[in-house]
Order: C-alpha cells, then sequence, then structure tokens
C-alpha cells in the first residue's frame, strides 16, 4: 500500500468544453473556482489547487464518453475531480444541490463500515464533461487493494 503524500505535485489538465461561459459559470459560480488568465477562446481556473484550463472546441470536436458498470451504476469512463476531506465532499454535494446541479450518480457510500470506506458522486459541467468527487474515511486506503475488508 502506497500512503498518499504531501506536499504533492499539482497537476494541470486542459478540458475541452463546447460553451465556454456557460461551462465557466458553473467552475466559477457553482463550484467556486477562482479564476486565473483567460482569453477569447480559453481559461484558467484553480480547480481544488490544481490548474484545470477550459479549452473551447467546436461540439464535434468534443468527445463522447463510454461507460463501465461499477456498483450497478453506469460510470463514466473519461471522469476527473478530486479527493476530498469528508465534511468538504458533504458541503460540496449540499452546494451542487442547493444550485439544482443534476446528479449523474447521487453520492453514496462505498465499502460502507469497511477499511476503504468512501463517499462518491459525479456530476456533469454544461460541456458534458463528468466530474467524480471522493472522500475516503481513512485517507490511507487511498492506494490500498483490499478496500472491502472489514
Amino acid at each position: 500500500m502506497t500512503t498518499p503524500t504531501t506536499p504533492f505535485p499539482r497537476f494541470h489538465l486542459a478540458l475541452p468544453v463546447t460553451d465556454l461561459d456557460d461551462t465557466l459559470a458553473f467552475y466559477r459560480d457553482v463550484m467556486a473556482c477562482p479564476m486565473g488568465r483567460s482569453d477569447t477562446r480559453w481559461v484558467d481556473l484553480d480547480f481544488f489547487g490544481h490548474q484545470l484550463v477550459l479549452h473551447m472546441v467546436e461540439p464535434d470536436d468534443h468527445p463522447t464518453m463510454a461507460t463501465n458498470e461499477v456498483d450497478a451504476h453506469a460510470v463514466p469512463a473519461g471522469h476527473f475531480g478530486p479527493i476530498l476531506e469528508w465534511d468538504q465532499f458533504q458541503s460540496l454535494a449540499d452546494r451542487f444541490r442547493s444550485h439544482q446541479v443534476a446528479f449523474v450518480i447521487e453520492p453514496y457510500v462505498r465499502f460502507e463500515g469497511k477499511r476503504g470506506e468512501q463517499a462518491t458522486m459525479f456530476v456533469k459541467d454544461p460541456s458534458q464533461n463528468y466530474l467524480e468527487f471522493k472522500a475516503f474515511r481513512d485517507i490511507n486506503m487511498l492506494f490500498a487493494t483490499d478496500l472491502d475488508q472489514a
């Protein structure tokens, strides 16, 4: 098992978007991501300490999303998102609800009462990019292979 370390490298993700204004409003206003540099076809955001860049693309150039079944949910194969503290996760779920953001997969707890207990939820932004948010009861289980053991 590998335990996550801090401080850690920040990641940079360039995300294709089909509507820059609506997608920016989602990240800036709903998720409270501070804005950085911008131009007419892209915007930098502080996404939980990481650099997320929204890049405008034509709708036909936006990738389609395949899914895989996990816990009887159709999980989008292409997705990203931060691993939050348990309370942060609950607050963000409440924030999504208050902004009437539809869940692709409602918040739920996996491996409840077991070593790898974790909360997860999926939403998508206005450009149809899927985001997963997670929280572990014990962050040391992040890379554990025996999550479902008591």
